[in-house]
Parts: structure tokens; sequence; C-alpha cells
């Protein structure tokens, strides 16, 4: 168990709390590997300019989309993939796809109405539409393609940057970490905490982010340094509050008795909700996340986890 208490600097006041559990982001928020922004945002952007056509995840396609990426500015999708950080791949795969159809570069039998109504709330960061009726035509072209868009975007993201940083993490794991992270998990890990790690990556052991966190040298298992880390699928929404809302209960953890740490809206969403003490880890000339997040009700901003910050809250 680990005492936080409010400290001068914090975004947001708050009651002493008893710390028991901590559930992290990975991507951007402790790990360096994924330099993913540029490349998802290449990727949407294509689909909006372009559609799906059947051969649209042909490896021709892939390694003109690894040419493109981060060559020029796209302001819609830049922007997208900076306020989406944190959601399900799937549901920002949706939104591209949704989009074109909003263009007209995707035809399909749908309400363009309650499509659009759709776009709108996943980029103010909803994952579930219940509540809106859709045709079988675009249930099912959604089906189809949101899971072939999502591993195109993965290997698009591999040949990009992944494998090579994956490689040079293997030998200098400490510069693929975020300055602190091991030491703040190692920190919460000897006063009792348990931690996990949360992803809208899939999460397949042995491979893909499993190995990244690994190589890393951030041990899961239960017991150890990491208990657990939980990611979505190929083809099955997980959105971050489900799986933390379902991780805390599965605990019998009240929300005043976790920490959720993390760089996208997502999970700092999740955690102001559930009533958790939050920590947004986010770069100092982010500006445009730094507002958004205090916008969600974010407790701490830190640059890293060597900011003096955490020892004040935590000391």
């Amino acid at each position: 168990m680990l005492k936080a208490r409010f400290s001068k600097g914090c975004e947001k006041a708050f009651d002493e709390r008893r710390i028991k559990y901590a559930f992290h982001d990975i991507d951007g928020t402790h790990s360096l590997i994924r330099n993913w922004p540029p490349v998802m945002s290449a990727v949407l952007n294509d689909v909006i300019e372009h559609g799906l056509g059947e051969d649209f995840d042909s490896e021709g396609n892939a390694c003109r989309l690894i040419e493109s990426c981060g060559t020029r500015a796209l302001e819609e999708t830049d922007r997208f993939c900076v306020e989406s950080a944190g959601m399900s791949a799937l549901t920002q795969m949706e939104w591209a796809i949704r989009r074109a159809v909003e263009d007209g570069r995707i035809a399909v039998d749908c309400d363009k109405t309650d499509n659009s109504q759709i776009v709108r709330r996943i980029w103010q960061g909803e994952e579930r539409f219940d509540d809106i009726p859709e045709t079988p035509a675009m249930r099912e072209m959604l089906f189809k393609y949101t899971p072939r868009l999502f591993k195109l975007y993965e290997r698009v993201l591999n040949g990009f940057c992944r494998d090579k940083n994956l490689a040079l993490a293997k030998q200098e794991p400490e510069r693929f970490r975020v300055k602190g992270s091991m030491e703040f998990i190692n920190m919460l890990y000897r006063a009792g905490v348990k931690n996990y790690f949360v992803t809208g990556a899939v999460v397949q052991k042995g491979m893909g982010m499993f190995e990244e966190v690994e190589c890393l040298g951030y041990p899961i298992g239960e017991g150890r340094l990491i208990e657990d880390i939980i990611g979505s699928t190929w083809d099955k929404k997980l959105p971050k509050d489900e799986i933390m809302l379902e991780l805390a209960e599965a605990l019998g953890a009240r929300g005043d008795e976790i920490l959720v740490t993390g760089d996208g809206r997502s999970e700092i969403s999740a955690g102001v909700n559930m009533g958790a003490l939050t920590l947004s880890r986010l770069n100092p000339d982010a500006a445009r996340q730094r507002q958004l997040h205090k916008q969600l009700g974010t407790h701490m901003i830190v640059n890293d986890f060597f900011d003096p910050l955490i020892g004040k809250v935590f000391g």
C-alpha cells in the first residue's frame, strides 16, 4: 500500500489515498518502442482519401505507406491520433472507415446521419454505439474491413519503426523506456502495489506488445513487477474503460485504491470516472494533449517519472 497526498503542482485536488493497484498504459507512457502516431495518421488518412480497394492491404500498399509515414502534415488524422490515444485500435480503424463513408470514398448502404454521429462520438472518446441502429450492409462491411485495416496498420508500424526499435531495445532497453519508468514501477512494487499494464494493442504471449514489455525489462506474472498485461484482439473491440472496470471488479478494488497512469484520453478519462488517482505522462511540448488531459480532470501531469512532483505526492 502506498500513500498519495495532494501537493502543490497537481492539476486537481484530492484527498489522501492509499494506493493498492496501478493500471498503466504502455505506449508513450512507459515504452518508446512504438512511434505509432505518424504511422496511424498515414494509414487512416489514406483510407479517408482513397477508400478501401480489395487489395488495400497488399504488400505493395504496405510498403508505399511505410515510405509515406511522417513525410507530410496530415491535419485531421494527426490531430485525431493525439486525441484518440488510448482507444482500442479497432475503434480508431473504424473511425477512418466511417470517415471514408462520410466522404463517399466507400459506398455502403447506411444512414449517413447516423454514421456521421458515430464519427463525432468516436472523436469525443466513445467506443460503443448500441443505441444507434446499423444496416446489415454497414455491420458486414465493418466486420470485414476493420480487422484487415488493423493488421495492415500493424505491418506498417513494424516496417516503419517497431521492428528496428525492438532490435535496438534488446541491446539498450533503457533507451526505449520513458525516463524514471522502471524506478517508478519498482517503487510502487516495493510498497506492495500490484501493477497491471493495459493496452489497446493485441497481446499474445511471447509476441508483439508482450515481447516488447519483457524486452524492456518488466517481468510479467503473478507476484512479479507486472502482475499481468491485458490488451485487445484482432477482431473484438475491448475499450480500456471496460477492461479497467472489469479488472477493478475482479480485484475487488475501490476507485480510490487505484492509480492510473497514461498519455491517452481513454485511460485517464476511465480513471477519473472510476474515482482513481490519475497521472498523465506527457511530453512538455504536447500542448494540445496537456489541455485535453486538464479538461478530462487528471490529477497530475508529469514530463517523466523523475519529475519532482512524483516525490512530493508519493514521498
